[in-house]
């Protein structure tokens, strides 16, 4: 008799791949002051290694579902897992940020083949009866992860040494191989011409663009050589935007610009991911050398703010029915910009209670605007643009949170640069004046939802609901 079946053997092994790649991406954040004592640089510096991470999944995910029809979702899935967990090794291996972060970017590539293609892998045969629990087991990893990352990353960085924050993937990685051995299919499909000049031209210009953020943070006296950077990088982007509006075969699709709802979650949206994305960040850092905190200490703190995006979940859809997008939206941006004024408040004298509070509140506004554009985005677009919608949706929400931890770094180095401080010893002071600068980020961002329509997004609103509650 079977305990379980193999449809849902093959959910768990996916979901455990997905959460051994989202864990990875948030432990690291409350164990950064460790790192970097280890290589003898300033804290703010490792923000190259948590950004390449995100610059590299965001550059392969194109390439993801290409490769696995092409050469088949198992045989790249076990690839994908392979090389994350020999570069999980060689992070811990590191002695230099150089190496470090070459090793970042290696296993950012693990990871953007790892999870679109464990996702396929999974819901490509699935009968629809099957669906709802199955989708179920593998978000699982998605809202456990962010929760359980900072506390274990602080522990580990305390109790143990930080490479045992890398180390762990390798036991993890090894009975994920044996078991998708075991379990998948190695089905593939027919694919048409890759779009190498627009995965290229993509690649390039994203990555000097972030390269040229880092290198303004790190070297804010070498203005001259950060602009040149960050301009051809920038370059590079609209070469690729016009080589991807006109390629047969794209690498992928602007059509979902078409829909205003869809802008609104690229423009606007994404100035309020940056800066939301900036707080796993910055809040540990701060709470560590602004406030003198242990790495155990922040990462317990900053679970407060992971459990209020927990809290709001139940809620959320009721709000949105009730309310609208519109309302809500231009509401909840100011709530997330007051968020960080109240963030910015913070001094010594603050109480672990009421930084604690701030943060549950923190989460509860960042998990409802996420919730909301991420719902609103898709509103309009039809069923046979929904494909293209949706990568070009994750493209641009990884980019988004690779620029959030880019731009805190540069928010500590002009603070710094304001106060006349090192940006190598921020002091509280510091992390006001950037907390400030992501409040403002926030506050602009409501400027795309003051120009929705009270009906915008209602096509997947409960409008008998909400007529009734008006």
């Amino acid at each position: 008799m079977k305990l379980i079946s193999k449809d849902a053997a093959t959910a768990l092994l996916v979901a455990g791949a997905l959460f051994m790649e989202i864990l990875d991406a948030t432990v690291i954040t409350t164990a950064l002051p460790v790192i970097a004592a280890d290589f003898g640089i300033p804290a703010a510096h490792l923000s190259i290694g948590v950004s390449a991470y995100l610059v590299a999944v965001t550059l392969f995910i194109p390439l993801s579902g290409y490769v696995a029809d092409r050469f088949g979702a198992r045989t790249i899935f076990i690839a994908a897992i392979g090389v994350f967990t020999l570069a999980s090794v060689l992070c811990g291996l590191s002695t230099t940020l150089v190496e470090f972060t070459l090793s970042r970017i290696l296993q950012g590539i693990g990871g953007a083949m790892m999870v679109p293609v464990g996702r396929l892998v999974v819901l490509r045969d699935l009968p629809k009866e099957k669906l709802v629990k199955t989708v179920a087991i593998i978000t699982w990893p998605a809202l456990s992860a962010p929760l359980l990352g900072p506390v274990l990353g602080g522990y580990i960085a305390t109790h143990f040494s930080w490479q045992w924050i890398f180390y762990m993937n390798i036991p993890l990685g090894l009975i994920a191989i044996i078991a998708s051995a075991y379990l998948l299919q190695n089905t593939k499909d027919e694919v048409s011409t890759f779009d190498v000049k627009g995965f290229l031209l993509t690649g390039v210009g994203f990555a000097l663009f972030m390269a040229g953020i880092e290198f303004l943070a790190s070297n804010a006296e070498r203005l001259l050589e950060s602009a040149t950077i960050i301009s051809v990088g920038f370059v590079g982007m609209l070469l690729a935007m016009w080589h991807i509006k006109r390629a047969k075969n794209p690498l992928f699709s602007f059509d979902a610009m078409q829909h205003r709802t869809f802008r609104l979650s690229v423009y606007g949206g994404s100035v309020v991911r940056i800066a939301l994305g900036s707080a796993p960040f910055l809040i540990p850092l701060m709470l560590q050398l602004g406030l003198g905190y242990t790495p155990v200490e922040a990462g317990s703190i900053l679970l407060w703010l992971f459990a209020g995006n927990l809290a709001i979940k139940p809620a959320t859809t009721w709000i949105m029915n009730t309310f609208g997008f519109k309302p809500v939206l231009i509401v909840n941006g100011v709530l997330i910009a007051l968020g960080f004024v109240a963030l910015a408040m913070v001094n010594e004298s603050t109480s672990s209670f009421t930084i604690a509070a701030l943060l549950f509140i923190n989460g509860i506004t960042r998990s409802m605007h996420l919730t909301l554009l991420n719902t609103i985005a898709f509103a309009d677009v039809p069923p046979d643009k929904m494909r293209d919608a949706n990568t070009l949706g994750a493209i641009l929400m990884q980019m988004n949170r690779g620029l959030g931890i880019t731009l805190s770094a540069l928010a500590i180095a002009v603070a710094a640069l304001i106060l006349g401080q090192s940006a190598d010893t921020p002091d509280i002071t510091t992390f006001t004046i950037a907390m400030v600068f992501m409040a403002i980020l926030a506050l602009v961002s409501i400027t795309d939802s003051i120009l929705l329509s009270k009906e915008d997004g209602d096509a997947v609103l409960n409008k008998r609901k909400r007529k009734k509650s008006l």
